[in-house]
Order: C-alpha cells, then sequence, then structure tokens
C-alpha cells in the first residue's frame, strides 16, 4: 500500500472521528454530566492524535493533545463541564476540522490555533471566566507526594484476577538521571524492555505526557509479569541514565490499601487507553496484552464478530454503473432479437437473463443508496451554532435519517438543506422575547424529517415560527424591483410566496452572517430543480412553515415512457407523468395565443414537441387525433403531443456531456436496444 492510500485512509477516518465527536459533544452538552460520554470523546479524540502523529501532521495532534488534558480532568471528575468549556471544546473541533480539510486539498494541515490552546491551556490550569463552577486543581499541579498512581475499577480488577492465577504485580518507581538530555528515550526503552516480560498496566504521568517530554525525570506504574520484583529492578537499572529504580511486589492486601483512594471514584467500566501510542520513535507501545484487555472490557467495540463492512472508492462504484447500464442496453436488444427469431430456447435464457440482470439491478442500485443520515449529521452542529449567535433557544429534531438516497443526489442536495435550515433559524423562529409574548415556550422546534414515497424522497424542514406574511413578501418585492404595485395586486397568497425563490429576494431587514444578502432561496430552487426535483411552500401565520423538498431516488437509472415523434424517439420520465391519453381535434381551444385542452375539471396548455424540436416529418395540427402525455411539476400540470408510444421501459441516462450546449427542454440520453440515441426529456422545462 503506498503512502496515498495511507493518507486517503487517514482523512476517511479522521472525518469520522471528528463527525462522532462533534455528536458525542452535543450529546455532552445536553447531559453534562453524564462521564460516559466524556469517555468516549476521550477515546475518539486519542485515536484521531495517534493517527495525526503517526502522519506526522503534528498541529493536528498537539492541538488534540491539548484538547485531551481537558478531558482528562472531566472524565476524573475534577473539572465540571461549562460554557466556556463547551465553547472552547467546539471551537477546537471546528480548527481540527479545517486542518483535515486542508490536508484534504494537499495542504500539511497547517493551522495557527494559539488562541484556542490558549484557551484549553487556561482551563487545564483552572483559570476559567466566571460563568460556570470553579474549576478544580489541575492534574499537573500534582506534587511529587501525590506520585502514587489512581486505579479504575477496570484496571484493579485486571491486577487482582492476575494475582489469583499466579502472576506477580509489580509497583515500579523509575528515575531518569538529572542531567539526561532525551527523557522520553529512554522511558521508552524501559517501556520496550517491560513489555518483553509483561504488561503494563497503567502508568504515571500517562505515556501521552511522557512521548512529550511532559514529566519530571520520573514515572510509576503498574506491572504485570512472572519475574520477581529484584529481577525486573535488575534488569531496568541496566537501561543508560537510569538514576534509581523502586519495584515492589504487590498482594491482595496491598494492592487493595494502594487503590483504596481510586475505589472511591472510580466511574468508568471501559479501560483507559494510556498505555495506547502512536508508533513514533520516542513513544513507549503499549504491550499486546492491553490490547487484549480492551477487547475484554468493551466487547461493543473490538469484540464479537467482524466487520462486515468495507470502504469502497466511489469511482469504482461508478464503473460498476456504467459497465451495468452497457449490460442493460444488450439485455434489451436481446429481448428484441428473441422476440424476431421466435426459438423457444432463446426466449427462455432471455428471460431468465432478465430475472437475474434485473436482480442485479437491485443490488448494484442498493450499493450507490446513501442514508440521508450523511447529510443530516452535520445540522445539529449547525443550528446549535447559529442559535446562539441569534440569541435564540431552538431544538432540531431529526427523523427518517436512515432514509436512502443515491450517491449522487447525496452529494447535491447538502448546501441547499444548509440554506433551508438557516433560513428556518433565522426568519422562521422567532426571538425569546416575541415567542413569550405571543404565547409561545421559549425554545423553538425544527423538525427535519426525511421519507419515502413511491419513486421519490421527501424531505421537509419544518418550524413553529411566525409563519410567512404574504404581504410582507409582496411589499419587499416590489421594493426590490422585482414585481410592479400593479403585479402585486393580482397575486394570489400561493403565487406571493413563491416570490421568495425569485432571485435577489431577501426580507431580512438587517443583512448579517446568517442572512439578508438576497442569495439562497433561488440557489435552492435551482439546485433542486437541476436534481429532477421540486420544493413546495406550506405556511400559516403565527403556525410555522413547511419547505417540502421532493427528490428522485437515483439519478442514473430510471423507468421512462418511450414515445415517437416523427423519427424521432424521447423518453419521459414516468415520475413525471400523470397518464396518457387521446384528444380531437375538436377538443382543443385557443386561449390567449395558447392551445388548451379540458383536463380533470380545469383547462391545462398543450405543447408541440415537434414544433419545439422543430421535427419536420410530424405535425399534430394536421391531425384529427392526437396522442398526449400529461406531465405534472408540482401543483402544474401540461399536455405535451406525441405520435405514438412504443412503451415502458428502464433507461440509463446518460449526460450529453461538457461538448454539447445546454439543450432546453433535455435532461439527458439514453441508448436503446437497437443502438438508437434517445433523448430524455425534461417535463419540468416545459411548465413555467
Amino acid at each position: 500500500m503506498d503512502m496515498n492510500q495511507y493518507l486517503s485512509m487517514f482523512i476517511d477516518e479522521s472525518n469520522d472521528h471528528l463527525q462522532s465527536l462533534n455528536e458525542s459533544m452535543m450529546g455532552l452538552e445536553a447531559n453534562p454530566e453524564d462521564i460516559s460520554i466524556v469517555q468516549v470523546i476521550f477515546r475518539s479524540a486519542h485515536t484521531l492524535k495517534g493517527m495525526a502523529a503517526t502522519m506526522g501532521f503534528e498541529d493536528l495532534a498537539s492541538l488534540t493533545h491539548q484538547m485531551e488534558n481537558v478531558l482528562d480532568l472531566v472524565r476524573n471528575n475534577k473539572l465540571r463541564m461549562q460554557d466556556f468549556i463547551f465553547d472552547t471544546l467546539f471551537k477546537s473541533l471546528d480548527a481540527l476540522e479545517s486542518m483535515v480539510q486542508d490536508i484534504t486539498a494537499g495542504g500539511e494541515g497547517k493551522a495557527d490555533v494559539t488562541a484556542i490552546v490558549t484557551a484549553l491551556q487556561a482551563i487545564v490550569r483552572g483559570e476559567i471566566p466566571a460563568a460556570g463552577g470553579a474549576a478544580s486543581a489541575p492534574a499537573a499541579a500534582q506534587s511529587s507526594a501525590e506520585l502514587q498512581i489512581t486505579l479504575d475499577e477496570f484496571q484493579y480488577s485486571v491486577l487482582e484476577q492476575s494475582l489469583q492465577e499466579g502472576h506477580q504485580v509489580l509497583y515500579i518507581d523509575v528515575a531518569i538521571r538529572k542531567d539526561c538530555q532525551l527523557k522520553a528515550v529512554r522511558a521508552y526503552m524501559v517501556f520496550d524492555l517491560l513489555e518483553r516480560s509483561g504488561e503494563v498496566v497503567k502508568s504515571f504521568p500517562s505515556v501521552q505526557d511522557i512521548e512529550q517530554e511532559k514529566f519530571d525525570h520520573s514515572f510509576s506504574l503498574y506491572y504485570i509479569t512472572q519475574k520477581g520484583a529484584d529481577e525486573m529492578k535488575s534488569m531496568i537499572m541496566n537501561v543508560s541514565e537510569i538514576d534509581t529504580v523502586t519495584a515492589v511486589a504487590l498482594d491482595q492486601e496491598s494492592l487493595a490499601q494502594m487503590a483504596l483512594e481510586a475505589a472511591a471514584t472510580a466511574e468508568a467500566p471501559a479501560p483507559e487507553q494510556e498505555a495506547q501510542a502512536a508508533p513514533a520513535a520516542s513513544v513507549p507501545a503499549a504491550p499486546a496484552g492491553r490490547e487484549e484487555n480492551a477487547a475484554k472490557a468493551a466487547p461493543s467495540r473490538t469484540g464479537g464478530a467482524p466487520s462486515r463492512t468495507i470502504r469502497v472508492d466511489i469511482e469504482r462504484l461508478d464503473v460498476l454503473m456504467n459497465l451495468f447500464s452497457e449490460l442493460l442496453i444488450d439485455r434489451v436488444r436481446l429481448e428484441q432479437l428473441a422476440s424476431e427469431v421466435q426459438n423457444s430456447d432463446l426466449t427462455e435464457t432471455v428471460e431468465h437473463m432478465g430475472r437475474v440482470s434485473g436482480d442485479l439491478q437491485n443490488i448494484v442500485m442498493k450499493l450507490r443508496m446513501v442514508p440521508v443520515d450523511t447529510v443530516f449529521n452535520r445540522f445539529p452542529r449547525m443550528v446549535r451554532d447559529l442559535a446562539k449567535s441569534l440569541d435564540k433557544k431552538i431544538d432540531l429534531i431529526i427523523t427518517g435519517a436512515e432514509t436512502e438516497l443515491d450517491r449522487t443526489v447525496i452529494d447535491e442536495i447538502g448546501d441547499p438543506l444548509v440554506h433551508l435550515l438557516r433560513n428556518a433559524v433565522d426568519h422562521g423562529v422567532e426571538s425569546v422575547q416575541d415567542r413569550t409574548a405571543s404565547g409561545k415556550p421559549e425554545t423553538g422546534t425544527v423538525n427535519l424529517r426525511a421519507f419515502h414515497s413511491g419513486n421519490h424522497v421527501f424531505i421537509e424542514i419544518e418550524d413553529d415560527g411566525a409563519g410567512i406574511k404574504p404581504q410582507k413578501i409582496l411589499q419587499s418585492a416590489i421594493k426590490k424591483g422585482i414585481i410592479t404595485q400593479e403585479q402585486a395586486a393580482g397575486y394570489s397568497d400561493d403565487e406571493a410566496i413563491q416570490l421568495l425563490f425569485a432571485p435577489g429576494f431577501s426580507t431580512a431587514e438587517v443583512i448579517s452572517d446568517v442572512s439578508g444578502r438576497g442569495v439562497g432561496l433561488d440557489v435552492v430552487k435551482s439546485k433542486i430543480t437541476s436534481l429532477g426535483g421540486n420544493v413546495v411552500v406550506y405556511s400559516t401565520p403565527g403556525k410555522g412553515t413547511n419547505f417540502s423538498v421532493q427528490l428522485p431516488l437515483t439519478l442514473s437509472i430510471i423507468a421512462a415512457m418511450l414515445v415517437k415523434i416523427g423519427s424521432e424517439k424521447y423518453a419521459i420520465p414516468l415520475s413525471s407523468i400523470v397518464e396518457t391519453g387521446i384528444v380531437k381535434k375538436t377538443q382543443i381551444r385557443t386561449i390567449h395565443g395558447t392551445r388548451m385542452i379540458e383536463f380533470r375539471n380545469s383547462h391545462i396548455p398543450l405543447l408541440s414537441l415537434s414544433k419545439f424540436y422543430s421535427i419536420p416529418d410530424f405535425d399534430e395540427s394536421t391531425e384529427e387525433e392526437t396522442e398526449i402525455v400529461v406531465v405534472r411539476k408540482g401543483e402544474r400540470m401540461a399536455a405535451l403531443a406525441v405520435q405514438d408510444f412504443i412503451g415502458q421501459n428502464e433507461i440509463v441516462i446518460k449526460n450529453l456531456g461538457k461538448y454539447l450546449p445546454e439543450v432546453q427542454g433535455i435532461s439527458g440520453a439514453t441508448i436503446l436496444g437497437d443502438g438508437q440515441v434517445a433523448l430524455i426529456i425534461d417535463p419540468n422545462a416545459f411548465i413555467k
């Protein structure tokens, strides 16, 4: 494996850990007394630090180490979480994310985090602004008289069990000579020697501090071995520049006496990760025995069945999809040939191939499906920060995060949802004072929902805020020159609300970092439309607003109706078709220059595809009867005139490529079974 592959793995896993840290920090902020969450955060931060150190990203490793120092005090009940600590840790996570992004872009992951490090170090020293409880004295301030190591319940049980099984449990204190220039290297040599003959259960200072040379000239540890105390003392003294060694063999009684202090405050059933270290030259390596014990203590993380998931490069999935699309085209061609030849054996084989390729298609499609959680998981942190900056109280409730979408849609939908959520937090939910005055709870609610419906996925962002006032929208639109006073007079409430998506529109009275620059909802509309989706707004003044986004499940393979117009063939996505039918020439009316037909007690426009695409060998205006396809875009419909229906089929979407200009009304092309190319019609382009 080359270094690029290691780097790719580092970036993927770092992003996973950062997301986990953000989620866990949000959970801890909601339950600041839950030490188990702190343990999860500490382990994740420690793993990230080790990975960064291994890859040589020192700034990233150093900042994570400073975070560890704070978290270590919290998990050992020496520091209580409060707003300043939460804010500083969140800023640290933001800095780590920017470093990883820099590494992803080919940089070295360097950043100026002096202010954050200074704040973290101040927290460790107990210098916290007066907003919460006073900080306890930092662990780093322990005097040499307090050098005795405290054990948690897990570590104590490991030592106790080792004694019962006949092993030696030693308490070892090692002092390095004062004139030693490379303390960490000597410490590493001692740890390396120890792990050959036994297992280090816990050391003080921690391995992280030892590797950073953040210790005086001595360290202590609990050690399990088969060798005697004198023999181990002699072996350690043979290491260069070791001043003194004390090794004491413990029995059940003396072990219990030394661990008495820890027994009163032990809180974590999971083992501390302090003897795990990155494989760098100055780092004491963790003995294999520790890993075995960790596995016993945390079966949910390392025990049980092996992982049944693997990471697959996205490009490989794209290649797989392209190969399958070629197979699908050949399958359709074979079906056509078999129907012409009328050979029973060939027909049976082709039918079997059709069933197998259908199953294969389902699997290939599922491989490309990704839970929307991959997009949703960054929103709680964003809403939390946004609410704080606006001095609002907001609960974000996420449901349906397991709903799956095609990766190509997932990649594109993130930014539109960010705009909609920011809009809900800023424009939708009122301030605490306004909510109190209107009899609402101080804390506003924003619901983010995802669910399947047919061949579509719906994502809804709903707030319980003030709702949308159509008259205010019209006034703002007139002021910005989007519409005239005369036009506004003829607007219904629904039409007024649609002005939210007009370019440059904003109702914000003050421009801020959040909103007011007139960029947002128009971008949302165009992006979702380009994905073959639609966005609808529902609002009740005083009650709240709902933005409903409709998206196709996939952009790669779709069910379509194939139609013929003259010598050309076209495909119309079934998801846009309401129904097909035939209209007589006498049923067509011309209203204000537009041909219209009656459809379900209303009139809809009849559009000529042959004229739109300049097809010379067909003109439906000369026909007594015209076949039509009724298509829908949101609540609006139109009828498209065609010559003949070929039938329904599953087609593979191919884009037109960068060499062809964007063709109005065409979303792509597909290759048919007979080798012909059929253009795929975009019904949204025909309905304004």
